[in-house]
């Protein structure tokens, strides 16, 4: 499957290159860079359009996607840009936004400065309790977020890692509790696991990681005050996006449900955490199809494989292994600098690597 160059692309580090300036465009008062820009940069050939769609592809990675959308794909990976693709002079515009919060820690973990060696995973099953979440005629959300909590808890220590959960049982956790519960460990990653609900229409595998500062919830009805307040999980937003990324492709691949992307909002659970996080949408069970899926203990088995594949992704795209996974893993990078953004003093802004 194609969908399997997401994995390969999160699991080397990409080579260095010099450092380039970037041409900033202003779009709707924001930073906007081209997408020629982009091509040239991360060396993914020449940008190719075809009315509204455009593709950049070098054979291995590819980003495609179609103006005035804000659907972006990576190696066929669905994600949802903070601001669609738009046009200036002729030319494609990608904001400086996504370049940096999206396309960058996406496309060169490796370079995530900040990332910790992780060792430590948080589960949090979502509800439980009073508070069912989601149900079908089969069962309910709680019931199944925690099982699969529990079968990715038992494959996770298997390979070595520590596990804790914010639930182990068929308690309720107020949602502040399962933050502060997270932000008592360190070198970890948290996953919050969850099931969706719609519409029968409504299908599909949906992955949420924190909206950066400044940019809209896409579970909210639109811009707010409250997107400029800073976060405590906005620290981790490059490690966020590169979990995303790790954690979707691989639930996609498990899943075989519709890729809905990676989007962006300010649910409690990851907006309140201190280590990399996401919150995950393993399917509808509203719809009949998925619902029927769900129900199904192999399915939930395989989305807590996905789990398990995402946390050994991510370590080995941001380069940290601890010696008793060495065999788990498919390389060690060793070049790890962040590119920081500078704000610009003219139309020409370089962009450090």
């Amino acid at each position: 499957m194609r969908v399997l160059s997401i994995l390969i692309l999160l699991s080397i580090a990409t080579k260095a290159f010099a450092v380039g300036e970037w041409t900033l465009v202003k779009h709707d008062g924001r930073d906007y860079v081209t997408l020629d820009n982009v091509g040239a940069f991360y060396q993914v050939g020449p940008l190719r359009q075809a009315g509204n769609d455009f593709e950049l592809c070098n054979g291995y990675r590819s980003l495609r996607g179609q103006a005035g959308s804000h659907e972006f794909f990576i190696n066929t990976l669905k994600f949802i840009l903070s601001y669609p693709i738009a046009e200036s002079d002729g030319r494609l515009i990608v904001s400086r936004m996504d370049l940096t919060k999206l396309i960058e820690p996406v496309l060169r973990p490796s370079r995530i400065r900040s990332a910790d060696l992780v060792d430590t995973v948080i589960l949090d099953p979502g509800h439980g309790g009073s508070d069912t979440g989601a149900a079908c005629v089969y069962g309910t959300e709680k019931e199944y977020a925690l099982d699969v909590a529990l079968r990715a808890r038992s494959m996770l220590r298997l390979l070595g890692f520590k596990v804790f959960m914010t639930r182990s049982s068929d308690v309720l956790v107020p949602l502040e509790e399962r933050a502060k519960f997270a932000n008592r460990f360190q070198n970890a990653l948290f996953i919050a696991i969850h099931f969706n609900s719609g519409g029968e229409n409504a299908t599909g595998i949906e992955t949420y990681t924190l909206a950066p500062r400044g940019v809209p919830s896409m579970a909210a009805d639109g811009p707010a005050l409250s997107d400029l307040v800073p976060c405590s999980g906005n620290c981790r937003d490059a490690e966020n996006i590169a979990l995303a990324c790790a954690t979707h492709a691989a639930l996609v691949r498990n899943s075989g449900l519709y890729d809905r992307g990676i989007k962006r909002a300010r649910f409690v659970v990851i907006r309140d955490i201190t280590v990399p996080g996401v919150l995950i949408e393993c399917g509808f069970l509203s719809n009949s199809g998925d619902a029927r899926k769900v129900a199904l203990p192999a399915y939930r088995q395989q989305i807590a494989l996905a789990i398990c594949q995402a946390v050994r992704n991510y370590r080995n795209a941001v380069g940290a292994h601890p010696p008793t996974l060495a065999s788990a893993v498919d390389s060690s990078p060793s070049n790890r600098t962040i590119p920081i953004v500078q704000t610009p003093t003219s139309s020409r802004a370089a962009f450090p690597k």
